[in-house]
């Protein structure tokens, strides 16, 4: 593995002048009479947030600003079968010299930028609260990260990359935390290089496996006991995700390429295509227009392109249809409201080794953007003095 270089982000102006035009040349579709949300994303907010990208946001300011406020390097990772990618990623250590490693890994459609907000609260030091050495790498496919150019890149690939960086880093030791794709991958970590490596694991995306007649005194428990409201809201937001949201994921799942080449081609196609999950995913976020176009900027000026992203739907479909044998080293689950499949805690406990566990009454799919002052706190409670993890990386309590 090589040597890491410091990154910084620089459009060059060619792109920027063809987006512009692209959006100077852009078309919409008609929209029926009090569509709202109902058929997707409302005409009204892609011709505005369409006009605000090509007239008044200042792209330029907000590079600036992603520079100035994350630390961000690459280097080549060896991947096993395909080669040496070019990984992208934020690294911002403690002042805290005892402080712990943590690898935060995003999933789709969001990047490395989510780590922003809770960035400076995980590596600030205080006697009140653990600290962190915080990784964030943009996932391969992603954001300024190389994609894989062989077929077959699936979930044992991303997590050996993940791995190999906080290694790479001279982290031998640490936990992790992650969300969508970066809830599986990091589940993928803990059963591969759990123990050893890495020593505890936290998701605001937990999979509960449900109830099964393999497991009789759990099932009949699960047919007898009545849901809490908590719950029963649970089953109403996964049954909307499985019935009307859904439909992304089926054909980024089983024909990526073909959908790729509107993404690739047409700004416009890229803005409505994440912001509907923008909007839908959250709980009432109250997305500035500049927020979200920043946030669609960093997947049209990707390295390779915003069709490079979803062919981690197709590669990892299989994992998310059985998702194997559980990990075996301590857990700790965020429940909240809005995240997408949101079931009993009940269950994940009975499949997983949850040792914190958290129920908000706010908060939806992007956790660390909606609500970053919950998730930290969540993520330090468990890693605290007196918390289920604490000093669980040897010689590494977060602590001065």
């Amino acid at each position: 593995m090589t040597s890491e270089t410091p990154f910084q982000i620089d459009i060059p102006d060619e792109k920027l002048t063809i987006l512009r035009a692209k959006l100077e040349l852009a078309s919409f579709p008609n929209e029926l009479e009090d569509a709202g949300w109902k058929y997707g994303a409302p005409l009204a907010d892609i011709k505005r947030l369409t006009e605000r990208w090509k007239n008044s946001y200042d792209w330029r300011k907000y590079e600036k600003e992603i520079n100035e406020q994350l630390p961000m390097f690459t280097r080549d990772i060896d991947v096993d079968g395909f080669g040496a990618l070019n990984i992208h990623y934020v690294h911002k250590k403690s002042e805290t010299v005892d402080a712990i490693p943590l690898l935060f890994c995003h999933g789709w459609p969001g990047s490395f930028l989510e780590v922003g907000k809770i960035l400076p609260f995980l590596t600030s030091s205080a006697p009140e609260h653990p600290s962190f050495h915080v990784v964030a790498l943009s996932l391969p496919g992603f954001g300024f990260s190389e994609a894989p150019h062989k077929q077959g890149f699936a979930i044992d690939q991303y997590a050996e990359v993940a791995h190999k960086l906080m290694l790479a880093l001279g982290y031998n030791e640490y936990v992790t935390h992650g969300g969508d794709w970066g809830s599986l991958i990091t589940r993928r970590m803990a059963s591969v290089y759990g123990g050893r490596h890495l020593k505890a694991w936290h998701t605001n995306s937990p999979l509960p496996k449900p109830p099964s007649w393999r497991s009789p005194l759990f099932f009949l428990s699960f047919l007898l006991t009545p849901w809490s409201t908590e719950e029963k809201a649970g089953i109403e937001r996964t049954t909307w995700f499985q019935t009307k949201g859904q439909g992304y994921y089926h054909e980024q799942s089983t024909q990526p390429q073909t959908l790729g080449y509107s993404l690739a081609d047409s700004p416009v196609g890229l803005l409505a295509w994440i912001y509907e999950k923008l909007v839908l995913w959250t709980d009432n976020y109250n997305w500035s227009d500049d927020e979200v176009l920043t946030w669609i900027s960093l997947y049209w000026f990707s390295r390779d392109g915003p069709a490079a992203s979803l062919r981690i739907y197709f590669e990892l479909r299989s994992d998310c249809e059985d998702l194997g044998q559980s990990p075996t080293i301590p857990m700790g689950a965020s429940f909240f409201p809005k995240e997408l499949i949101v079931l009993p805690a009940a269950w994940l406990r009975k499949s997983h080794n949850v040792v914190f566990e958290s129920h908000h009454k706010t908060g939806g799919h992007f956790a660390a953007t909606e609500v970053p002052e919950q998730l930290v706190q969540d993520i330090r409670k468990m890693f605290a003095k007196g918390g289920p993890a604490f000093a669980i990386v040897p010689g590494r309590t977060g602590y001065a």
